[in-house]
Formats: C-alpha cells, sequence, structure tokens
C-alpha cells in the first residue's frame, strides 16, 4: 500500500475519499461556534440546525457552485480524490422547481469537476420534517411531494453523466424522519434494480430513533432491513445510535457504516459503537461531512480513537491481516470510493519524506505515524 516515488522522494499511497459531505455548509465555518440564543440551556444538533438553515435558504445556483468549488479545493488539497456528495438543496426556497429541475445537482457536479474531483452525485429524497410533519418552511426546498419526482431527476442525472467516468449517481432518502417508509422501499428497489449507490442518514440523533419507534414500531436498521434497502450498496451514514443486532444486520448485508468524526464531535451526536460494528462484518468508511474542518486523516484514524475513548483501551482491534493503519487507510480509500460507487482510488496522493512529522520515525513505521501522527496538511500532491 505505501511505497516511494521513483526519485525516492515522497511516499505514495491511494488517494483519499470523502463518503459523505455536504458542501454547501462549507460556507457556515465558524458561524455556529458560539452558544445559540435560541437555544435555552441545551444546545444541539437541533439548534445548530437553525444556522444551517439559514445558509441553505440564501443559496442558488452559481452561490452553490462557488461554495462547493472552495470545499472541494480544500479536499483536494487534503488528498481527497472521490466526494460522495449527499445533496438536498434541490429546489428554489418556497419549493418551487427550477425550470431545469437540477440546476442545483448539476452546479455541484461542475464544481467537483472543476477542482479535479470525481464524484457520487447522492441525489436526497425529502418529503415532511417527521412522522406526521409537514415540511418547515426552511425544509421546502429539500422536498419533492412525489417519490416519482425523485426517481425522474436520478433518471435525468443518470443519463447526463452515464458516459462521465468521474461521475456516478445514487439514491439517498434523507432519513426515515424525512422521508416514508414506503418512499423507501421504492427507491430502494430502484437502487438495487440499477446497482446504485444508496446512502441515508441513520440514527444520528436518539429522537429520529424514537420517532420511528412510534410511528413504526422498530428502530430505523430494523425498519429498514424489512424495506429491502440494506445491501452491499448500502451506506448507513453516522450509525451513532445503534444496538447490537442493527450493527449485525449491516455486517450481514455487508453494507457500509460511513463514519464523520469531526462532524459529529462538533454537533455532540455521541459516540458510534465501532467496536460492534467491526466485529458484525459492517465496512467502514468515513466522511467530511459539514465540512467543519478538512483533515480527513483527522476522520480516518477516529475510526480507532474514538473506541479509545469509550473502552479506555489502545489499540482496539486487530485486522485479519496488515496493521491498523493499513486497513485504516483502506478504510479511508478504496472503500470509500467503492461506497461511492467507484472501482477504485482513482490516484495516489503524494507525502514528502522530509516532511516534519516524519522525522526520526523509522522506515516500517511512516504509514503508523502519518495516520496516527500527521495531519492532512503532509499532502503535497495527488496524481490521477
Amino acid at each position: 500500500m505505501l511505497a516511494r516515488s521513483a526519485d525516492g522522494k515522497f511516499l505514495v499511497l491511494p488517494a483519499l475519499t470523502t463518503a459523505h459531505s455536504h458542501a454547501f455548509q462549507r460556507a457556515m465555518r465558524g458561524a455556529a461556534q458560539r452558544p445559540a440564543a435560541s437555544s435555552g440551556p441545551r444546545d444541539d444538533f437541533w439548534s445548530w440546525r437553525g444556522a444551517m438553515y439559514r445558509v441553505a435558504t440564501g443559496l442558488d445556483p452559481e452561490s452553490i457552485e462557488r461554495i462547493s468549488r472552495v470545499a472541494f479545493r480544500e479536499l483536494r488539497a487534503a488528498g481527497v480524490r472521490t466526494v460522495g456528495e449527499f445533496h438536498y438543496v434541490h429546489h428554489r426556497p418556497d419549493g418551487t422547481p427550477y425550470d431545469d429541475r437540477t440546476a442545483m445537482s448539476d452546479a455541484v457536479i461542475r464544481a467537483a469537476k472543476a477542482e479535479g474531483l470525481r464524484i457520487a452525485l447522492l441525489r436526497v429524497a425529502y418529503h415532511r420534517a417527521g412522522p406526521g410533519r409537514e415540511a418547515e418552511p426552511a425544509q421546502r426546498r429539500f422536498c419533492d411531494a412525489r417519490v416519482e419526482d425523485v426517481v425522474r431527476d436520478v433518471e435525468s442525472l443518470r443519463a447526463k453523466y452515464e458516459n462521465d467516468a468521474d461521475v456516478r449517481i445514487g439514491i439517498a432518502p434523507h432519513s426515515v424522519r424525512a422521508v416514508p417508509p414506503e418512499w423507501i422501499r421504492e427507491l430502494a428497489a430502484y437502487a438495487t434494480t440499477h446497482d446504485l449507490p444508496f446512502h441515508m442518514h441513520v440514527a444520528e440523533q436518539t429522537r429520529e430513533i424514537e420517532e420511528c419507534l412510534v410511528e413504526t414500531g422498530k428502530r430505523p436498521i430494523e425498519l429498514l432491513a424489512d424495506l429491502g434497502a440494506l445491501t452491499k450498496r448500502f451506506v448507513a451514514v453516522h450509525a451513532t445510535h445503534l444496538l447490537a443486532h442493527e450493527a449485525e444486520l449491516l455486517g450481514r448485508a455487508r453494507a457500509f457504516a460511513c463514519v464523520c468524526a469531526t462532524t459529529e464531535a462538533d454537533l455532540g451526536d455521541g459516540l458510534p459503537d465501532l467496536v460492534a460494528l467491526r466485529a458484525a462484518g459492517a465496512r467502514l468508511c468515513t466522511g467530511v461531512d459539514s465540512h467543519v474542518i478538512t483533515d480527513p486523516l483527522a476522520d480516518l484514524r477516529a475510526l480507532e480513537t474514538l473506541p479509545r475513548l469509550a473502552s479506555q483501551k489502545r489499540v482496539t482491534f486487530t485486522p485479519a491481516s496488515g496493521t491498523p493503519a493499513e486497513t485504516l487507510w483502506l478504510a479511508g480509500s478504496i472503500e470509500g470510493a467503492v461506497s461511492c460507487g467507484f472501482e477504485d482510488d482513482g490516484g495516489t496522493l503524494r507525502i514528502p519524506v522530509d516532511h516534519p512529522a516524519l522525522a526520526l520515525v523509522e522506515e516500517e513505521l511512516m504509514l503508523d505515524a502519518i495516520v496516527f501522527g500527521g495531519s492532512s496538511a503532509m499532502v503535497a500532491s495527488i496524481a490521477t
């Protein structure tokens, strides 16, 4: 996995993937780090969401492309070649579709390509604020009235980019909160028929689980299993509050859990049970998510360091082959790309052998030092 360049001056590794991104949220950096006046005694995900809605409300195709280019440029500089863009800002602020229904999706795809990234445009389905609740005003531009509208947009995007090697189109029901079960069943069947990536936010917040239990009598992963959503193309984003048997359902399906550690820490989401996910055989990948910070190596090593915090133990897993650092790099590069519908890492990144962060490190420990002691600022370039 780790090699040297022909001139011996660089360490060469598979390029990284961030499998879960909301590029427009790059415009929020620094904007939600003070106590929210409206949050009362508790500032959490739900109060943060108000700041996100204010940014989302002001977007149009031009501004989302401009902001996305900033986000994607930063990802590329950090060693990322592939991004899974969980895209849900579709329509005008009042919910009226643009004359070109995919104008916002196309703008984000243009931004990724302009900055040298491969992109999986994960077209989000969004319908409601929650079970029995109509969409809030700030959510209207995310929403479609009918599941057929989602499928029509996905088919339009697939046709438009079918010959573009750097673009994949996937489907992403936002969450069990925002999409009714019958939509999930239909969209999952469509994704399976056409072998498309199928991503969802899953169990990020305990309120989501409580509402799902009230509506369906099942926890989110239990419901998704019953609806036929759990396949090798399924990506459970966050998967923060799963029980052991839910991790086992993901593992049996060879599905992914995408952990977005820097965002989850920023939002105070909680700690996913990575030990249970690994033991169950779920595949792991990582995502930058909200772009609160762009350091894919921090997201990558969290797959091992978060369990240390939970268990108060070190070196929390032993791979069947290779080292923990090699397994983590695989999750953060090739496995992430596969979760986005690509077959390979798409390129290589180069790190200077004489980088100060690698001073005094023995040759055979270079990858360990990069994963557990480095940052994405070490990346010198990407070759494709």
